[in-house]
């Protein structure tokens, strides 16, 4: 009895880390530093402005992630039912997630003593810090080597500071 319990909590534990999948979240996170890096280049945006700027794209983003990924299923001839569209949108969903700790950032900045200038920083200090909390996140749930975890982290700090290192190149 003691071995089949084990058997399917390892059963259960290996089919949780097929569907580990947190794509969504790190591309979402890039996403929000590239909107904050972006809209500083157009001058100094109220903070509501980003905030809001923040999550609507996150959303935006988000139902065209749906979009593409319940339309491939009808090229491939997979019925289109509501619990196929709920989980699609679920798996989307930290797209959005991912967008909400950066516009918390900027919400938050004036109690921090922020500038605007400073809340975008903040901002994407957070959005880049949470691509990297993503892809690590994932990484383990896969049961990655440590390795490879790091590397994950790597390349995404990398991509992180990449967009970073574009805001002067984007100053006119």
């Amino acid at each position: 009895m003691r071995s089949t319990r084990f058997t399917t909590a390892a059963a259960a534990r290996a089919e949780r880390r097929a569907h580990a999948d947190y794509t969504g979240g790190v591309y979402g996170s890039l996403l929000a530093a590239s909107v904050v890096i972006g809209a500083g280049t157009l001058g100094s945006l109220p903070r509501a402005e980003l905030v809001g700027l923040l999550l609507l794209t996150g959303v935006v983003f988000w139902v065209a992630h749906v979009h593409a990924q319940l339309f491939g299923a009808r090229l491939t001839a997979q019925g289109l039912e509501r619990r196929t569209v709920l989980r699609v949108c679920r798996e989307e969903w930290p797209i959005v997630k991912a967008a909400v700790p950066p516009a918390a950032a900027v919400a938050v900045s004036p109690l921090l003593g922020l500038d605007v200038q400073g809340a975008g920083w903040l901002a994407v200090t957070v959005a880049v810090a949470g691509q990297v909390g993503w892809s690590v996140a994932s990484a383990r749930r896969a049961g990655a080597p440590w390795r490879l975890v790091c590397g994950t982290a790597s390349v995404n700090l990398l991509l992180g500071l990449l967009i970073i290192g574009f805001k002067p190149a984007l100053k006119h």
